[in-house]
């Protein structure tokens, strides 16, 4: 299957954003306004999904709700981006109720990051579309984006700019050396929740990259484990591991994730690098899902070699 490039957001389009894992909150209807508002200062228009607020089963929307929203939204000419409002529990909720032939046909960007996971991993796998790992409504246009957030959403989606992925945080070499492929991944255990099902990408000869919330060490081992268990670790050219809000926020002491990375991969020889350029309560970078990456561990390196809009 070929990838599908979507086209790049220009001032003057109208973005969607949809609730297909937490809904939004009475609670945190502010920070869903300051989002809009926020995407509203930059040129652009704000379709609302129908169900962004349904709260049907007393933790989310229904699988169907949430489906009609993210079909509705491929669907609608109009749109020419969807970016979820935030993460949760129940993104693989909808997966048997999208329409991926209208996906498929209606290429677009679709954003989100935690539990979007699942949706830009499966999206991806079941359609070719490139998708988008990077701030969602909630928590990241209504929050006080920092400028590197800003810059990073204008040169991927907006310039359309390939090359070095920018650092904002420290990087650190776990295993040097230089490895290309696809970037799959996210957030590791929303990840896993594809595991087993039609939704599992293909890791042949990818980057895999992996970032957490409250995750310890050994929850991390169990996973990467079941990652070794299933051949991923014999089949990626590379990793890279995010910024880990639990273990780094208060200086927990190491073991960190990376560290039980190259442990767990102590007879795999892929490079890994560290970076805090993405993940839960940092900075957000822009990271395809599917778009062809450089990685070298060893110069703290990331490369964007192709086009991921158009």
């Amino acid at each position: 299957m070929a990838d599908l490039i979507p086209h790049r957001l220009i001032p003057g389009d109208t973005v969607g954003v949809i609730a297909p894992s937490d809904p939004v909150l009475p609670k945190q209807e502010n920070n869903l306004q300051m989002g809009v508002q926020y995407l509203q200062a930059m040129g652009f228009q704000v379709k609302c999904g129908a169900h962004i607020h349904a709260n049907t089963l007393g933790y989310a929307a229904t699988p169907g709700e949430k489906a009609d929203d993210i079909n509705h939204m491929f669907a609608d000419p109009k749109v020419k981006a969807i970016i979820c409002a935030q993460g949760g529990n129940t993104a693989n909720a909808p997966l048997t109720l999208i329409n991926w032939d209208v996906v498929q046909r209606n290429p677009k960007i679709f954003l989100g990051l935690s539990d979007i996971t699942v949706l830009l991993n499966a999206i991806y796998h079941r359609t070719g579309l490139v998708t988008f790992h990077g701030n969602d409504i909630l928590w990241g246009f209504g929050n006080n984006l920092v400028e590197y957030e800003r810059s990073e959403f204008i040169r991927t989606l907006i310039d359309a700019k390939i090359g070095f992925i920018p650092a904002h945080g420290g990087r650190m070499t776990i295993r040097g050396g230089q490895g290309s492929g696809k970037l799959l991944g996210g957030n590791l255990h929303c990840l896993l929740k594809l595991a087993g099902t039609p939704y599992w990408p293909d890791f042949t000869g990818a980057i895999l990259f992996l970032e957490a919330y409250e995750i310890s060490a050994s929850a991390c081992h169990t996973a990467f484990l079941q990652l070794q268990h299933m051949g991923v670790f014999d089949q990626i050219h590379g990793a890279v591991v995010g910024y880990i809000y639990s273990m780094q926020h208060n200086n927990e002491p190491r073991p960190h994730m990376e560290d039980v990375l190259l442990e767990v991969t102590r007879d795999n020889h892929f490079p890994i690098l560290k970076m805090n350029d993405f993940g839960h309560v940092c900075p957000n970078t822009v990271l395809p899902v599917g778009g062809e990456v450089f990685l070298d561990a060893t110069i703290l390196s990331l490369e964007l070699l192709t086009p991921v809009v158009q």
